[in-house]
């Protein structure tokens, strides 16, 4: 649940890190070992990278993830036992989750500083039929979007929301009770409409990106990406922001639900699950070396 950090888009060099070096909620070894393979193909949504791109892409990575392993990978182990610790002390509360995102956003935070220079020397190396692919591949991505997550009606929305809830809940709490899947439900409810107020956010900064792809060779370019991707919040819409806020506020409240509710095996499988993941941190050879 909390673990997976990062929802960035995948359209940049950060994105990407961020995706497959935080997501501890995938074989993250795997991820570490094939990057070489995975990164290409994220970027291939958005964009055609020359082998030359490729290539240093490739060297780069290799560059950062040396770095995060080494500096970053031991305070994500921390970060879990604290997990753990609120777990088995009966400690989960609104404030409790508060802090550990915060954490977590500061984790990211580190990570999309650290890379943004290779983000922007990547993407200043775009050239013109590049940069039209990749605003092509933004339409392409919102029309998709709209289709999936809007145009449907909301009650379909609340009850596809609810479905997904539940099948990424189960990995950490296996199979939900009767109360817990109502709370769920109404979890999905308070959340309404936001569908659209994301989405509507999401080709906003799409848009923001595709105006500095324009000035890319001038001056403006490094300090508007550096916005972007380090200080996305600056650019939301004021509808995402209010949404954005509920959003996190019903969060916590089910995750806090649900701890309440769960059974001493459900919370025994969490912690078990928690374990798992802080080993495979732990047994990162970079970590070893």
């Amino acid at each position: 649940m909390p673990v997976c950090l990062s929802n960035a888009l995948r359209c940049s060099l950060v994105a990407v890190v961020c995706a497959l070096t935080l997501a501890a909620c995938s074989r993250i070894d795997l991820a570490y070992r094939n990057l070489d393979t995975l990164v290409p193909w994220s970027l291939g949504d958005y964009l055609d990278m020359n082998r030359e791109q490729k290539s240093w892409l490739d060297q780069r990575l290799q560059q950062h993830l040396a770095w995060h392993c080494k500096t970053q990978l031991p305070g994500y182990l921390d970060w879990l036992d604290q997990m753990r610790a609120m777990v088995a002390n009966d400690q989960v509360s609104d404030q409790a989750l508060q802090q550990r995102t915060a954490e977590a956003r500061q984790a990211i935070s580190r990570v999309t500083e650290a890379i943004t220079p290779s983000a922007t020397e990547l993407l200043r190396g775009m050239d013109d039929q590049q940069v039209g692919e990749m605003r092509q591949a933004f339409r392409q991505d919102i029309q998709e979007r709209q289709a999936k997550y809007v145009e449907t009606p909301l009650p379909k929305q609340i009850q596809n929301r609810a479905t997904r809830m539940e099948k990424r809940l189960k990995p950490w709490l296996g199979e939900l009770n009767a109360a817990q899947r109502l709370r769920v439900m109404t979890w999905s409810q308070a959340l309404g409409d936001q569908n659209r107020q994301w989405i509507a956010n999401r080709a906003h900064w799409q848009q923001q990106l595709m105006l500095a792809m324009d000035q890319r060779a001038t001056p403006s370019f490094e300090p508007r990406l550096a916005q972007l991707l380090q200080r996305k919040e600056t650019l939301w819409t004021p509808e995402y922001r209010l949404a954005f806020q509920n959003t996190e506020q019903q969060a916590r409240s089910l995750l806090v639900d649900l701890i309440k509710d769960s059974s001493p095996a459900q919370r025994q499988f969490l912690q078990e699950r928690l374990a798992k993941v802080r080993t495979s941190f732990s047994e990162l050879k970079c970590l070893k070396s």
